[in-house]
């Protein structure tokens, strides 16, 4: 017998919705990740691909999500394994929806524990813990002794990152047991305002360090900025820049994920889509653009150079934000305070993503199974903390950076593609069309048929069979992997393989016990 569907959540104002969104939106990758791709690419040469890769794929998917989640939302549904059966009513769209679930669970396995690490360098910001740390060697031993990965005089064992993970993942829960306008919502309407005002305070406070070092007159912010500015044409021809740039706008605008389904499921049926998603995706372009791209890299030129900051980037996805940036707070007035707000920054980037991403997770169970929502946030909670174990003690043998390549990266990509597939060639981008206008505050100009039917899947199946070229058969065989690390790698593949089945089983015994 189907199960009644209880009646489903609400957000309590526009507003929130759209800080939720945002928050969704802005996180550790505005303002790690992506500097350290700028850099890592040429500067002014990946902001080329990036601004087309906006416009192509982040904006026009956006709006398709929003338009998802809300028609699926209608229907009772708040994950994309049941919201695709409603543009295309086969075994095939539940199953590809599937990845909407499986990709936020998985990269909450890691993403919640990385977020913890900003909350712990607050504290060590404001305590001094790592100041009289002189030297980028000196950071790194601080950052790997703190996660575990090597023993180091600065910490005793992997303790201190433990508990601020558990810390962080209580946090995460805590909120998502409040529900969507009195949980989600009210933690968006505090952490967004407020990370914008520590956000427009740094790149404040960066924009006056002008030439720190008079002997080194190319040492200064104004190189910084020229560098991410000033257009670079001669490296267009470079995929490499192009395959980058559209992974940073899946990962920093959440589509893919899964997520904004999920969020818009939670709207009335003739709520605007249009302005909602074009607002979040304003909000994150500011904070990951303008801010994200005026606090990290010209504070690293200013103090380190521009070969030093390419340097630092090409070391890691961290090293900017942990390593270096932490030598240059010991190096100006008011450094602790000034550190200790960068921080406090990227956990309230981190806190609003990571509430996103189990989300989908908890609706699966609360709307598929018919499990009370402080049950189902409690059994996902616990699957959160027993799966994310070999991510914090097996750090050191690439065990996350296995999970973040296939569910972090490629997955997005592929799911990107098969959602955009269904919406415009299945459903039909003229029907698609008529739902993101429907109770529009603004009207999306009509060539969006064209490109979100044409351009958006032509730019992503492009983009996804050069990844899978170029990135994935070195990947599947292991190349530079030390022999030592292989074990943690397969077992990383297993427990993926594992999540899937096992999600997709979840997710077509919730359909058939609604009936559905």
């Amino acid at each position: 017998m189907p199960r009644v569907a209880a009646p489903r959540d609400r957000w309590a104002t526009k507003i929130g919705l759209v800080f939720a969104l945002a928050g969704n939106a802005i996180g550790l990758g505005n303002f790690l990740r992506f500097p350290v791709q700028a850099v890592r690419n040429g500067g002014g040469a990946f902001m080329i691909p990036y601004l087309l890769a906006l416009v192509l794929i982040g904006i026009p998917l956006m709006w398709v999500e929003c338009a998802i989640g809300r028609k699926g939302g209608a229907q009772g549904h708040g994950h994309t394994a049941g919201m695709l059966t409603t543009l295309w009513h086969h075994p095939l769209a539940r199953a590809i929806g599937v990845f909407g679930i499986f990709i936020p669970f998985c990269v909450s396995l890691y993403y919640i524990y990385i977020t913890s690490w900003t909350l712990a360098f607050a504290f060590f910001s404001l305590t001094g813990r790592y100041f009289g740390l002189a030297s980028r060697a000196e950071m790194g031993d601080f950052v790997k002794g703190f996660q575990g990965v090597v023993t180091t005089d600065y910490f005793s064992g992997i303790g201190t990152a433990y508990f601020f993970n558990c810390v962080t993942l209580l946090f995460t829960l805590f909120i998502l047991a409040g529900g969507i306008a009195k949980g989600i919502e009210r933690l968006a309407k505090v952490a967004i305002p407020l990370l914008f005002v520590l956000g427009i305070g740094l790149a404040v406070r960066v924009l006056t360090f002008g030439t720190p070092d008079p002997g080194r007159p190319d040492w200064n912010v104004a190189a910084g900025l020229g560098y991410v500015w000033n257009p670079r044409f001669d490296r267009l021809s470079d995929a490499s820049i192009w395959l980058a740039a559209a992974g940073q706008i899946f990962f920093t605008l959440s589509v893919g994920w899964g997520i904004i389904h999920t969020y818009t499921s939670y709207l009335c049926q003739d709520d605007d889509v249009a302005l909602t998603g074009l607002a979040t995706a304003s909000l994150n372009e500011f904070a990951e653009v303008v801010l994200g791209g005026t606090i990290a890299i010209p504070a690293a030129v200013a103090f380190f150079g521009l070969a030093g900051t390419q340097e630092i980037a090409n070391g890691g996805a961290f090293d900017l934000g942990f390593q270096s940036l932490p030598l240059v707070f010991q190096r100006i007035p008011l450094g602790h305070i000034v550190g200790a707000a960068w921080f406090l920054l990227l956990f309230l980037a981190g806190i609003t993503s990571a509430v996103a991403i189990v989300q989908p997770a908890v609706a699966l169970l609360q709307e598929g199974w018919g499990i009370p929502r402080g049950r189902a946030v409690s059994l996902v909670g616990i699957a959160v903390f027993l799966l994310g174990q070999p991510v914090i003690f097996f750090n050191g043998h690439g065990f996350l950076d296995e999970l973040d390549f296939w569910v972090g990266a490629f997955a997005l990509v592929l799911f990107g593609f098969l959602e955009v597939m269904i919406f415009s060639w299945v459903y039909g981008a003229e029907k698609g069309w008529a739902d993101i206008v429907r109770g529009a505050a603004i009207t999306p100009p009509r060539i969006f048929v064209t490109v979100v039917k044409y351009l958006t899947p032509t730019f992503l199946g492009v983009v996804l069979f050069a990844w899978a070229y170029q990135e994935v058969p070195a990947k599947l065989r292991m190349e530079g992997v030390a022999p030592a690390d292989m074990p943690y790698v397969i077992a990383a593949r297993l427990m993926l393989v594992a999540l899937f089945l096992g999600m997709t089983w979840l997710a077509f015994r919730a359909a058939r016990a609604q009936g559905r």
